[in-house]
């Protein structure tokens, strides 16, 4: 491979990223009062983490299924219970469970 391929490449990925940061300063100037679009922009961290963590879940392990029953298990144990460590290990075992059946 080429090295000035692999700067040229560098500087176009350097370029793109900062553009992408830089943007949203330079077209918002002001504070954004608008209700919908404050809304909208404190929602998309969490839309970002689900749609980069569901199917990373569902497709981690050899089996589909059992990497479906360890997001279900996974949700409802965040859901009452809520705690980090328990979510983790109930998944696990899970996963671990749902292996032997499968």
């Amino acid at each position: 491979m080429n090295s000035n391929y692999v700067y040229f490449a560098l500087l176009v990925m350097c370029l793109t990223v900062y553009c992408i940061r830089m943007l949203p300063f330079l077209v918002f100037r002001r504070e954004i009062t608008s209700p919908f679009i404050r809304s909208f922009l404190y929602y998309v961290p969490y839309v970002t983490l689900a749609v980069m963590t569901f199917p990373a879940i569902v497709t981690a392990t050899d089996n589909i299924w059992s990497g479906l029953a360890a997001l279900i298990v996974g949700l409802l144990a965040a859901w009452f219970k809520g705690d980090l460590f328990f979510v983790a290990i109930s998944c696990c075992a899970t996963v671990f469970l749902t292996g032997l059946i499968f």
